[in-house]
């Protein structure tokens, strides 16, 4: 296999003491979208489970209430000043209030993201000891922004448990060539069509603004589950097939807080009018969307990040499939670091995110080269993954280590027929 493509594992020679040669298995190998070489992972969950502080993994409820407070006072206050004071502040400009109203809604749309975290928390059991404490805020959290809170918690649980399989990890799940051929209606790589940066600009403008909604009515991104429509694949829909029959009622129950929400804010409409709750819950609404598409996007996508079939994939290979990136302040102290430490995240999802930290530095002793980090500027990022991550390939067509290529001529060319 060439190195312009990519190569599976070797077999070396090791003599032992009395001068007989024996074959040693090395990591298998492939080459990333950016032309490097990828190892595969060798290490062992025990090994980065056995590196973590035990006091990583202490659930605070107080002090994770506290963030919640906090963020909400945050929404209240600036949607509050901003309704109230942004017409006083510029009372003559149409154009000048407009702007004021988009700034207030981006602020609150942060904030509110920052609970959409915290209600991610809570369906990972971190937020608190309590079962009943960590559904009850999470139900509340995720239905004020319109996810379905159990039915995201199921689903997501199982992302965790087969991040970077194939076929049977739930969200981002990459089209192989073949699929990716098929959907471009065309039947060799060299007739895939470059994508015009307009097109790919076009694809993530809808992408980042319908992504998420798009997911939880159609699982669009998830595993395709043939023969079963796409109306019956929502999470909205009890007996989906990424459900168990025991979660039945508790997806009605998620529907029910979705339900709830619409009345709140049809409510709020009749009280205080339209635009009171466009500048408020809509557009921040919005925002929370694009936030979530955008982070776990480039969590589980990039040049450098692998995927692995039935064969290969294991609980610590498919965890470091995930990639740390650097928000700034708003990443750490709004975000709650969910960009900051999605590799340990994927590893004990049960770490509170302040704790993350420590653990991270904890279990990048034991990656080493295999823990990833992108510190360059996360809309750069955007940009650049897009563009070059358009599907994956298999190497040889049997190890079953799968890298990212593309139709834009960037990096490796793919393999014809593969």
């Amino acid at each position: 296999m060439s190195e312009a493509t990519g190569f599976s594992g070797r077999r070396s020679v090791a003599s032992n003491a009395n001068g007989t040669e024996t074959e040693l298995d090395t990591p298998k190998r492939a080459i990333d979208t950016n032309g490097k070489v990828f190892d595969v992972p060798d290490y062992t969950i025990k090994d980065i489970l056995s590196a973590i502080p035990k006091e990583c993994y202490k659930r605070d409820l107080w002090w994770s209430l506290h963030y919640v407070v906090r963020d909400i006072a945050a929404i209240a206050v600036i949607g509050y000043v901003g309704t109230n004071y942004i017409p006083v502040w510029f009372p003559s400009s149409a154009l000048a209030r407009t702007a004021a109203y988009m700034v207030q809604s981006y602020l609150i749309g942060l904030f509110g993201f920052g609970l959409w975290i915290l209600a991610h928390e809570c369906g990972h059991s971190a937020f608190s000891d309590s079962n009943l404490v960590n559904d009850t805020v999470g139900w509340v959290l995720h239905s004020w922004w319109m996810v379905p809170y159990f039915s995201w918690k199921f689903s997501h649980s199982k992302h965790h448990k087969a991040t970077g399989h194939m076929t049977r990890d739930m969200v981002f799940v990459p089209y192989t060539q073949e699929e990716y051929l098929e959907a471009k209606n065309k039947s060799k790589v060299a007739e895939l069509m470059e994508e015009a940066p307009i097109v790919t600009l076009f694809n993530l403008i809808a992408q980042q603004i319908g992504g998420l909604q798009l997911y939880l009515a159609t699982n669009a991104t998830g595993q395709p589950y043939p023969g079963v429509s796409t109306f019956f694949k929502s999470h909205y829909w009890p007996t989906a097939p990424y459900f168990d029959a025991k979660d039945y009622w508790y997806i009605i129950l998620s529907d029910i807080g979705i339900i709830s929400t619409l009345t709140v804010n049809y409510l709020w409409y009749r009280a205080f009018g339209a635009h009171v709750v466009l500048i408020n819950w809509f557009l921040p609404w919005l925002w929370v969307n694009h936030w979530l598409v955008f982070v776990t996007f480039l969590q589980h996508t990039d040049p450098t990040m692998p995927h692995y079939d039935a064969q290969e994939w294991t609980f610590a290979k498919g965890a470091a499939a995930t990639i740390d990136r650097n928000f700034g302040f708003v990443g750490q102290h709004i975000f709650h670091d969910i960009i900051e430490t999605h590799v340990l995240h994927h590893y004990c999802s049960r770490i509170p995110f302040y704790n993350a930290r420590k653990a991270t530095s904890a279990i990048k002793d034991v990656m080493g080269k295999h823990y990833r980090y992108e510190g360059e500027n996360m809309w750069k990022s955007l940009w650049k993954v897009t563009r070059s991550c358009q599907f994956v390939e298999n190497n040889d067509g049997k190890d079953g280590v799968y890298m990212f290529r593309n139709g834009n001529k960037i990096g490796p060319e793919p393999i014809a027929g593969n």
